[in-house]
């Protein structure tokens, strides 16, 4: 079977350079090993994600060059399947329901962080400090049937009782140039979010079932991804979902050496094209001319 590939961006802005990068590699590795492109539309969050941003993801793609094979995945098209995944990791006992806020969970984290540093996870978030899961059952049943909002989260430390000397095949490099087969570790993210009462599923758990329905074989991704490949490699074995292989590229910043991103509103592939650039400069700028 030949090898199977796919970008996959979030239509809450615009493409920057970055997103150039990623998707002409997929596209080149693609090409190189006869393989195939996959295009997938993760717009799971409904308050940030437009229409016109998607139509501009395809239109920047094709001004690249870059070709798909259609019709693109939407992820909001698919919520059964990660219903499905999540009532999977349910029926095992790994998925308990949250009610704090985001507000209560930082007056958690600072009541603990009197005593010193509260953990973090490799992003730098503060792991989840709340007592949710020593609630009864009825009390949780109680809270969800009042409408009080919650996010289901994964009992970490359960799943990672059920899985022994997890690893992935690393093609690429991360941060600090691991490669060949790396030890995953998904407890530094502590218990994770896979769904909240409104949206049927998280980052962490629709991309996992996605690259599976997708028959994704080498995942081509950013190395602010890396450390989340721990979590993803949890989910698939537990999921009983095939196993691909990762190649982690390095990330174009900026000149003060910040990663671009759409929420410090790098410039974006349109703004560069209506200011002259071409297809061919933009690959030379991301070192692939």
């Amino acid at each position: 079977m030949p090898p199977v590939f796919r970008f996959a961006p979030s239509p809450n802005g615009f493409l920057h350079l970055g997103h150039a990068y990623s998707a002409l590699l997929n596209f080149e590795r693609a090409r190189e090993t006869g393989g195939r492109l996959l295009l997938r539309i993760e717009d799971i969050d409904a308050t940030r994600c437009r229409p016109d941003y998607e139509t501009a993801i395809y239109e920047d793609l094709a001004w690249l060059g870059i070709s798909w094979e259609t019709p693109a995945r939407r992820q909001s098209e698919h919520l059964a399947d990660y219903r499905a995944a999540l009532d999977k990791l349910s029926a095992l006992g790994l998925v308990y329901p949250a009610f704090e806020s985001r507000a209560e969970i930082a007056g958690l984290i600072a009541a603990r962080e009197v005593d010193g540093p509260w953990p973090r996870d490799p992003d730098g978030a503060p792991l989840y400090p709340g007592d949710a899961k020593s609630l009864s059952a009825g009390e949780r049943e109680r809270l969800m049937t009042s409408g009080a909002p919650y996010a289901l989260r994964l009992d970490m430390a359960a799943a990672c009782r059920r899985v022994a000397g997890l690893t992935w095949n690393e093609l690429g490099a991360g941060p600090d140039g691991e490669r060949g087969i790396v030890s995953a570790r998904p407890e530094a993210w502590g218990d994770v979010i896979l769904a909240r009462k409104e949206t049927p599923t998280s980052y962490h758990l629709s991309v996992v079932v996605d690259d599976a329905h997708q028959g994704v074989s080498e995942i081509v991704r950013g190395q602010d991804l890396f450390h989340a490949t721990s979590v993803h490699r949890l989910l698939q074995i537990l999921l009983g979902l095939p196993e691909p292989a990762y190649r982690h590229h390095a990330l174009i910043r900026d000149g003060e050496g910040r990663k671009l991103s759409k929420s410090s509103r790098s410039t974006g592939l349109r703004e560069l094209r209506a200011a002259g650039a071409t297809p061919a400069g933009i690959r030379r700028s991301v070192g692939l001319g």
